[in-house]
């Protein structure tokens, strides 16, 4: 499904009455990736805008630069597969790969604790900004006011959102919104990464290599995601809401009272 819901009916119960209601419920599907002809890795996602998925999930883990490395990304008929030729051959792909703690168990092969260098910006925004950007976010998610049960994701340039992102897989949609950057030939860094989902190691990692300063979302940061974000100087705020939230680390880039 395009939109990545599908239509459904269902029950509701409510002060002990019952009826029958025709909506919507998010849509999940696997997605096999193949590399000039290898079998890669399969990621559970969101069934739709598939390209910006790839591309943001091979930039994610090192296999590309920049999209014009991919000589051909094509998908069979029912998109359950996508065959990516490079202009390069891949990496071999290591014996080791980590289960992330991302909705439907996101799988990785690089490092969590790789050493990324420190970033560093003059960047800063006021705790109104922050929180009228999270409000513009929660606004934006059209898949979740149809059907909830989505995460959603949006690089900020601090006055408006530049890209926004829907999948059941929270750390798809960073690797959505970098490879949707890529294709739009936009910069992520020394941008905001607003999410609506928990900020593990893995999404950490992610916003560490597009060079974002600030990681915002509506609930809780891990404790190795604390322990990252201060390593690599990145903002880290939590449980971001219409009057409040809580600063974990590099508190100087909000401009608090």
């Amino acid at each position: 499904m395009e939109d990545g819901t599908r239509p459904i009916t269902y029950i509701v119960y409510d002060s002990q009455k019952t009826s029958p209601v025709n909506g919507h419920i998010v849509a999940e599907a696997p997605l096999c990736i193949h590399i000039n002809g290898q079998p890669w890795v399969t990621l559970m996602c969101s069934p739709h805008a598939l390209d910006d998925l790839v591309i943001g999930y091979l930039r994610s883990e090192g296999l590309i630069t920049s999209v014009e490395e991919v000589e051909l990304l094509e998908f069979a008929p029912n998109s359950t597969c996508a065959d990516v030729w490079l202009k390069h051959p891949p990496p071999t792909l290591p014996r080791r790969a980590t289960v992330t703690s991302g909705c439907g168990g996101g799988l990785t092969f690089a490092e969590i604790d790789t050493e990324l260098p420190p970033i560093r910006t003059t960047r800063t925004l006021s705790p109104d900004e922050l929180i009228a950007q999270m409000r513009a976010l929660l606004h934006s998610a059209r898949q979740y006011h149809r059907a909830r049960g989505i995460h959603a994701s949006a690089l900020s340039d601090g006055e408006s959102l530049v890209l926004v992102a829907e999948d059941v897989g929270r750390h798809n949609t960073v690797d959505r919104l970098w490879g949707a950057a890529l294709r739009s030939g936009i910069s992520p860094q020394d941008h905001i990464l607003l999410t609506t989902g928990r900020i593990s190691s893995e999404m950490l990692r992610k916003a560490a290599k597009m060079r974002v300063p600030l990681v915002a979302s509506r609930t809780s940061p891990t404790s190795l995601s604390v322990e990252l974000a201060t390593r690599w100087h990145i903002t880290l705020v939590g449980y971001v809401r219409n009057t409040s939230f809580r600063v974990y680390t590099v508190p100087e880039r909000l401009r608090l009272p």
